[in-house]
Protein backbone atom coordinates (compact mmCIF):
# COMPACT_ATOMS: atom_id res chain seq x y z
CA UNK A 1 0.00 0.00 0.00
CA UNK A 2 1.31 3.22 -0.73
CA UNK A 3 0.18 4.97 2.31
CA UNK A 4 1.78 8.54 3.80
CA UNK A 5 4.46 8.49 5.69
CA UNK A 6 2.89 9.74 9.21
CA UNK A 7 4.79 12.25 11.44
CA UNK A 8 4.72 11.81 15.15
CA UNK A 9 5.86 13.68 18.08
CA UNK A 10 9.06 12.26 19.61
CA UNK A 11 7.58 11.78 23.12
CA UNK A 12 4.52 10.59 21.84
CA UNK A 13 3.69 7.06 23.40
CA UNK A 14 5.04 4.48 21.31
CA UNK A 15 8.28 6.06 20.09
CA UNK A 16 11.05 4.75 19.55
CA UNK A 17 14.12 6.56 21.45
CA UNK A 18 17.18 4.45 21.07
CA UNK A 19 19.15 1.06 19.77
CA UNK A 20 18.75 -0.79 22.68
CA UNK A 21 15.26 -0.35 24.76
CA UNK A 22 11.63 -0.86 24.32
CA UNK A 23 9.18 2.07 24.59
CA UNK A 24 5.71 0.69 25.31
CA UNK A 25 2.77 1.49 23.18
CA UNK A 26 0.14 -0.35 24.53
CA UNK A 27 -2.60 2.07 23.38
CA UNK A 28 -1.75 5.37 20.82
CA UNK A 29 -2.67 8.52 21.59
CA UNK A 30 -5.92 9.81 19.83
CA UNK A 31 -3.95 12.21 17.83
CA UNK A 32 -1.86 9.68 16.83
CA UNK A 33 -4.28 7.62 15.37
CA UNK A 34 -6.45 10.62 14.11
CA UNK A 35 -3.47 10.75 11.38
CA UNK A 36 -4.66 7.92 9.76
CA UNK A 37 -6.80 9.04 7.18
CA UNK A 38 -10.88 7.77 7.41
CA UNK A 39 -10.32 5.85 4.29
CA UNK A 40 -7.40 4.07 5.37
CA UNK A 41 -9.01 2.87 8.85
CA UNK A 42 -12.55 1.78 6.67
CA UNK A 43 -10.28 -0.17 4.37
CA UNK A 44 -8.46 -2.07 7.32
CA UNK A 45 -11.45 -2.72 9.08
CA UNK A 46 -13.00 -4.46 6.16
CA UNK A 47 -9.87 -6.50 6.07
CA UNK A 48 -10.53 -7.46 9.56
CA UNK A 49 -14.04 -8.39 8.71
CA UNK A 50 -12.86 -10.37 5.74
CA UNK A 51 -9.72 -12.10 7.75
CA UNK A 52 -12.38 -13.60 10.40
CA UNK A 53 -15.12 -14.25 7.86
CA UNK A 54 -12.88 -16.29 5.50
CA UNK A 55 -10.93 -18.04 8.72
CA UNK A 56 -14.16 -19.00 9.89
CA UNK A 57 -15.53 -20.42 6.88
CA UNK A 58 -12.29 -22.35 6.59
CA UNK A 59 -13.19 -23.74 10.36
CA UNK A 60 -16.25 -24.75 9.50
CA UNK A 61 -15.03 -26.41 6.15
CA UNK A 62 -12.47 -28.36 8.94
CA UNK A 63 -15.00 -29.16 10.98
CA UNK A 64 -17.29 -30.95 8.00
CA UNK A 65 -14.32 -32.92 7.06
CA UNK A 66 -13.35 -31.28 3.81
CA UNK A 67 -10.37 -29.87 4.74
CA UNK A 68 -7.15 -32.54 4.51
CA UNK A 69 -4.63 -31.88 6.73
CA UNK A 70 -4.84 -29.06 9.37
CA UNK A 71 -6.86 -25.29 9.83
CA UNK A 72 -4.94 -22.57 11.30
CA UNK A 73 -6.73 -19.36 12.37
CA UNK A 74 -5.70 -15.82 13.29
CA UNK A 75 -8.85 -15.93 15.45
CA UNK A 76 -8.23 -12.40 18.26
CA UNK A 77 -5.23 -11.66 16.67
CA UNK A 78 -6.40 -10.29 12.86
CA UNK A 79 -4.96 -6.64 13.79
CA UNK A 80 -1.74 -7.65 13.59
CA UNK A 81 -1.45 -8.55 10.13
CA UNK A 82 -3.65 -6.62 8.60
CA UNK A 83 -1.99 -3.46 10.33
CA UNK A 84 1.39 -4.46 9.34
CA UNK A 85 0.43 -5.31 5.26
CA UNK A 86 -1.03 -2.13 4.94
CA UNK A 87 1.93 -0.12 5.60
CA UNK A 88 3.76 -1.59 3.02
CA UNK A 89 4.23 -0.46 -0.42
CA UNK A 90 3.17 -2.46 -3.45
CA UNK A 91 7.10 -3.42 -4.21
CA UNK A 92 8.10 -4.50 -0.26
CA UNK A 93 8.14 -8.01 0.69
CA UNK A 94 6.33 -10.17 3.43
CA UNK A 95 7.79 -13.72 4.34
CA UNK A 96 4.41 -14.50 7.13
CA UNK A 97 3.84 -16.99 9.16
CA UNK A 98 0.71 -18.95 9.59
CA UNK A 99 -1.73 -16.26 11.29
CA UNK A 100 -1.10 -13.38 9.20
CA UNK A 101 -4.24 -14.30 7.02
CA UNK A 102 -4.87 -10.62 6.81
CA UNK A 103 -1.53 -10.06 4.99
CA UNK A 104 -2.24 -12.45 2.38
CA UNK A 105 -5.35 -10.52 1.90
CA UNK A 106 -4.10 -7.21 2.19
CA UNK A 107 -1.34 -8.14 -0.32
CA UNK A 108 -3.95 -9.73 -3.51
CA UNK A 109 -4.60 -13.10 -2.46
CA UNK A 110 -8.22 -13.47 -2.95
CA UNK A 111 -10.75 -15.26 -0.53
CA UNK A 112 -11.62 -17.50 -3.62
CA UNK A 113 -7.46 -18.59 -3.98
CA UNK A 114 -7.00 -19.29 -0.31
CA UNK A 115 -10.53 -21.60 -0.07
CA UNK A 116 -9.38 -23.37 -3.18
CA UNK A 117 -5.86 -23.88 -1.34
CA UNK A 118 -7.50 -25.44 1.32
CA UNK A 119 -9.80 -27.49 -0.87
CA UNK A 120 -6.62 -29.26 -2.73
CA UNK A 121 -7.79 -27.13 -6.03
CA UNK A 122 -5.79 -26.01 -9.04
CA UNK A 123 -6.55 -22.61 -8.52
CA UNK A 124 -4.73 -22.20 -5.36
CA UNK A 125 -1.57 -20.05 -5.05
CA UNK A 126 0.30 -24.20 -5.29
CA UNK A 127 -1.77 -25.69 -7.38
CA UNK A 128 -3.04 -27.96 -5.00
CA UNK A 129 0.02 -29.47 -3.92
CA UNK A 130 0.30 -28.30 -0.64
CA UNK A 131 -2.28 -27.42 2.08
CA UNK A 132 -4.05 -25.29 4.29
CA UNK A 133 -1.22 -21.88 4.58
CA UNK A 134 1.51 -23.07 3.06
CA UNK A 135 0.90 -20.48 0.28
CA UNK A 136 2.60 -17.30 -1.30
CA UNK A 137 3.04 -15.70 -4.19
CA UNK A 138 6.18 -13.96 -5.15
CA UNK A 139 4.39 -11.85 -7.63
CA UNK A 140 2.47 -10.21 -4.56
CA UNK A 141 5.95 -10.02 -2.53
CA UNK A 142 4.84 -12.75 -0.75
CA UNK A 143 7.14 -15.61 0.18
CA UNK A 144 5.85 -19.10 1.09
CA UNK A 145 5.43 -20.15 4.90
CA UNK A 146 7.19 -23.15 5.90
CA UNK A 147 6.13 -24.93 9.38
CA UNK A 148 9.11 -24.79 11.19
CA UNK A 149 8.29 -20.94 12.95
CA UNK A 150 11.09 -18.55 12.84
CA UNK A 151 12.68 -20.24 9.75
CA UNK A 152 10.98 -17.46 7.68
CA UNK A 153 13.09 -14.31 9.48
CA UNK A 154 16.93 -15.43 8.24
CA UNK A 155 14.93 -15.79 4.80
CA UNK A 156 13.71 -12.23 4.85
CA UNK A 157 17.00 -10.82 6.14
CA UNK A 158 18.24 -12.85 3.02
CA UNK A 159 15.72 -10.47 1.11
CA UNK A 160 16.37 -7.48 2.94
CA UNK A 161 20.45 -8.21 2.01
CA UNK A 162 19.44 -8.52 -1.45
CA UNK A 163 16.96 -5.22 -1.64
CA UNK A 164 20.49 -3.55 0.04
CA UNK A 165 22.89 -4.72 -2.32
CA UNK A 166 21.15 -3.89 -4.92
CA UNK A 167 20.45 -0.40 -4.03
CA UNK A 168 16.83 -0.65 -3.66
CA UNK A 169 14.97 1.01 -1.37
CA UNK A 170 12.38 -2.07 -0.71
CA UNK A 171 11.59 -2.94 3.03
CA UNK A 172 10.69 -6.84 4.27
CA UNK A 173 8.37 -7.35 7.12
CA UNK A 174 8.15 -11.07 9.25
CA UNK A 175 6.49 -12.19 12.08
CA UNK A 176 6.55 -15.10 14.14
CA UNK A 177 4.76 -15.79 17.80
CA UNK A 178 6.47 -15.89 21.14
CA UNK A 179 7.56 -19.16 20.82
CA UNK A 180 9.14 -18.53 17.55
CA UNK A 181 11.63 -16.56 19.68
CA UNK A 182 12.98 -19.11 21.58
CA UNK A 183 14.66 -20.10 18.04
CA UNK A 184 18.03 -20.40 17.11
CA UNK A 185 17.06 -18.88 13.42
CA UNK A 186 14.94 -16.17 15.17
CA UNK A 187 18.35 -15.13 17.08
CA UNK A 188 20.97 -15.64 14.00
CA UNK A 189 18.21 -13.19 11.83
CA UNK A 190 18.23 -10.79 14.63
CA UNK A 191 21.83 -10.76 15.03
CA UNK A 192 22.34 -10.76 10.87
CA UNK A 193 20.01 -8.04 10.45
CA UNK A 194 21.40 -5.97 12.86
CA UNK A 195 24.99 -6.24 11.79
CA UNK A 196 24.36 -5.20 8.38
CA UNK A 197 21.57 -3.06 8.88
CA UNK A 198 19.49 -4.33 6.75
CA UNK A 199 15.68 -3.14 5.76
CA UNK A 200 13.95 -6.14 7.31
CA UNK A 201 11.50 -5.67 10.05
CA UNK A 202 10.68 -8.22 12.81
CA UNK A 203 7.40 -8.97 14.42
CA UNK A 204 6.35 -10.83 17.25
CA UNK A 205 2.91 -12.03 17.49
CA UNK A 206 2.97 -12.66 21.45
CA UNK A 207 -0.12 -14.30 21.88
CA UNK A 208 0.45 -15.81 25.40
CA UNK A 209 1.00 -19.38 24.19
CA UNK A 210 3.36 -21.74 22.71
CA UNK A 211 1.31 -24.40 21.07
CA UNK A 212 0.48 -25.04 25.03
CA UNK A 213 3.23 -23.85 26.64
CA UNK A 214 2.46 -20.64 28.42
CA UNK A 215 4.77 -17.45 28.11
CA UNK A 216 6.15 -17.79 31.82
CA UNK A 217 7.07 -21.33 31.47
CA UNK A 218 8.87 -20.15 27.76
CA UNK A 219 11.12 -17.31 29.04
CA UNK A 220 12.13 -15.22 32.01
CA UNK A 221 11.88 -11.99 30.70
CA UNK A 222 8.42 -10.35 30.82
CA UNK A 223 7.89 -8.66 27.29
CA UNK A 224 9.61 -10.55 24.35
CA UNK A 225 11.05 -7.18 23.25
CA UNK A 226 13.51 -6.92 25.50
CA UNK A 227 15.18 -10.09 23.38
CA UNK A 228 16.19 -7.50 20.88
CA UNK A 229 18.51 -5.82 23.26
CA UNK A 230 20.95 -8.07 22.56
CA UNK A 231 21.24 -6.98 18.87
CA UNK A 232 21.13 -3.20 19.94
CA UNK A 233 17.92 -3.01 17.76
CA UNK A 234 15.64 -0.99 18.17
CA UNK A 235 12.02 -2.23 19.99
CA UNK A 236 8.41 -0.95 20.46
CA UNK A 237 5.73 -2.88 22.38
CA UNK A 238 2.18 -2.15 20.57
CA UNK A 239 -1.33 -3.51 21.54
CA UNK A 240 -2.03 -6.29 18.92
CA UNK A 241 -5.66 -5.71 18.78
CA UNK A 242 -5.46 -2.00 17.96
CA UNK A 243 -5.28 -2.02 14.74
CA UNK A 244 -4.47 1.66 13.98
CA UNK A 245 -1.72 1.26 16.62
CA UNK A 246 -0.27 -1.79 14.67
CA UNK A 247 -0.31 0.51 11.52
CA UNK A 248 1.69 3.11 12.79
CA UNK A 249 3.87 1.13 14.51
CA UNK A 250 4.31 -0.59 11.10
CA UNK A 251 4.69 2.46 9.28
CA UNK A 252 7.40 4.07 11.26
CA UNK A 253 9.29 1.01 11.03
CA UNK A 254 8.99 0.58 7.56
CA UNK A 255 10.42 3.90 6.91
CA UNK A 256 13.42 4.25 9.07
CA UNK A 257 14.30 0.90 7.40
CA UNK A 258 13.60 2.41 4.12
CA UNK A 259 15.58 5.45 5.08
CA UNK A 260 18.56 2.66 5.47
CA UNK A 261 18.67 3.47 9.59
CA UNK A 262 18.33 -0.63 9.99
CA UNK A 263 15.80 -3.29 11.59
CA UNK A 264 13.40 -2.77 14.32
CA UNK A 265 11.85 -5.73 16.57
CA UNK A 266 7.79 -5.30 16.75
CA UNK A 267 6.25 -6.92 19.82
CA UNK A 268 2.62 -7.33 19.41
CA UNK A 269 0.59 -8.50 22.92
CA UNK A 270 -2.23 -9.85 22.13
CA UNK A 271 -4.18 -13.40 22.43
CA UNK A 272 -4.96 -16.42 20.62
CA UNK A 273 -8.60 -17.07 20.89
CA UNK A 274 -8.61 -20.20 18.93
CA UNK A 275 -6.14 -23.62 19.96
CA UNK A 276 -3.02 -23.80 18.00
CA UNK A 277 -5.25 -25.42 15.57
CA UNK A 278 -8.99 -26.34 14.73
CA UNK A 279 -8.04 -29.95 16.17
CA UNK A 280 -6.82 -28.29 19.46
CA UNK A 281 -9.34 -27.70 22.17
CA UNK A 282 -6.81 -25.55 24.38
CA UNK A 283 -8.33 -26.93 27.73
CA UNK A 284 -5.10 -25.59 28.75
CA UNK A 285 -6.01 -22.09 28.72
CA UNK A 286 -7.77 -20.75 31.77
CA UNK A 287 -11.17 -19.79 30.69
CA UNK A 288 -11.12 -16.37 32.79
CA UNK A 289 -8.43 -15.51 30.24
CA UNK A 290 -10.40 -16.23 27.48
CA UNK A 291 -13.09 -13.98 28.66
CA UNK A 292 -11.11 -11.06 29.95
CA UNK A 293 -9.21 -11.40 25.89
CA UNK A 294 -12.79 -11.27 24.46
CA UNK A 295 -13.41 -7.40 25.31
CA UNK A 296 -10.86 -6.77 23.84
CA UNK A 297 -11.79 -8.17 20.14
CA UNK A 298 -9.66 -6.17 17.69
CA UNK A 299 -13.24 -5.81 15.57
CA UNK A 300 -14.59 -4.35 18.47
CA UNK A 301 -11.87 -2.07 19.31
CA UNK A 302 -11.84 -0.98 15.90
CA UNK A 303 -15.59 -0.39 15.67
CA UNK A 304 -14.95 1.57 19.02
CA UNK A 305 -12.55 3.57 17.66
CA UNK A 306 -14.35 4.82 14.26
CA UNK A 307 -17.23 5.49 16.16
CA UNK A 308 -15.56 7.76 18.61
CA UNK A 309 -13.79 9.24 15.88
CA UNK A 310 -17.18 9.87 13.92
CA UNK A 311 -15.44 7.90 10.84
CA UNK A 312 -18.62 5.25 10.59
CA UNK A 313 -21.90 4.44 12.20
CA UNK A 314 -23.37 0.96 12.79
CA UNK A 315 -24.74 1.01 9.73
CA UNK A 316 -21.54 1.45 8.01
CA UNK A 317 -20.25 -1.86 9.62
CA UNK A 318 -23.77 -4.10 8.70
CA UNK A 319 -23.22 -2.56 5.15
CA UNK A 320 -19.42 -4.14 5.73
CA UNK A 321 -20.22 -7.33 6.57
CA UNK A 322 -22.97 -7.52 4.29
CA UNK A 323 -20.42 -7.45 2.02
CA UNK A 324 -18.02 -9.81 3.32
CA UNK A 325 -20.66 -12.34 3.91
CA UNK A 326 -21.46 -12.15 0.07
CA UNK A 327 -17.63 -11.89 -0.64
CA UNK A 328 -16.70 -15.62 0.88
CA UNK A 329 -19.48 -17.12 -0.61
CA UNK A 330 -18.93 -15.85 -3.78
CA UNK A 331 -15.26 -17.37 -3.30
CA UNK A 332 -16.47 -20.63 -1.47
CA UNK A 333 -18.40 -21.49 -4.99
CA UNK A 334 -15.52 -20.53 -7.05
CA UNK A 335 -13.36 -22.97 -4.60
CA UNK A 336 -15.54 -25.53 -5.21
CA UNK A 337 -16.22 -25.78 -8.95
CA UNK A 338 -12.70 -25.29 -9.80
CA UNK A 339 -10.76 -28.27 -11.08
CA UNK A 340 -8.50 -30.66 -8.52
CA UNK A 341 -5.20 -30.79 -10.42
CA UNK A 342 -4.17 -33.80 -12.67
CA UNK A 343 -1.70 -36.57 -11.35
CA UNK A 344 0.98 -35.26 -13.60
CA UNK A 345 0.98 -31.54 -12.50
CA UNK A 346 2.00 -32.98 -8.78
CA UNK A 347 5.61 -33.28 -10.84
CA UNK A 348 5.70 -29.35 -12.53
CA UNK A 349 7.24 -27.02 -10.42
CA UNK A 350 8.78 -29.44 -7.84
CA UNK A 351 11.65 -30.83 -8.87
CA UNK A 352 14.04 -31.02 -11.90
CA UNK A 353 12.84 -32.96 -14.59
CA UNK A 354 15.50 -35.43 -15.47
CA UNK A 355 14.69 -36.19 -18.84
CA UNK A 356 14.38 -32.92 -19.85
CA UNK A 357 17.76 -32.02 -18.15
CA UNK A 358 19.35 -34.46 -19.57
CA UNK A 359 20.17 -36.65 -16.38
CA UNK A 360 18.07 -40.20 -16.83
Amino acid sequence: MNTPIIERDQQGVGAVENGSGAKASLHGTKEDRMKIAKADYLQMYYYLRLTRALEDRVTVLYRQGRIAGGAYTSHGMEAISVGYAYALHADDVIAPYHRDMGAYLVRGITPGEVLAQYLGKRTGPTKGKDGNVHLGDLRRGIIAFVSHLADNLPVAAGAALAFKLRGETRVVVTNTGDGGTSRGDFHEALNFASVRKLPVVFFCNNNQYAYSTPLHLQMAIRDVAERAKAYAMPSEIVDGNDVGAVYLAAQRAIERARRGEGPTFIECKTMRMHGHSEHDSAKYVPRALLEEWKKKDPILKAERILREWGYATDSDFQAVQQRVIKEIDTALEFAERSPLPEGPEALDGVYADSEREGLA
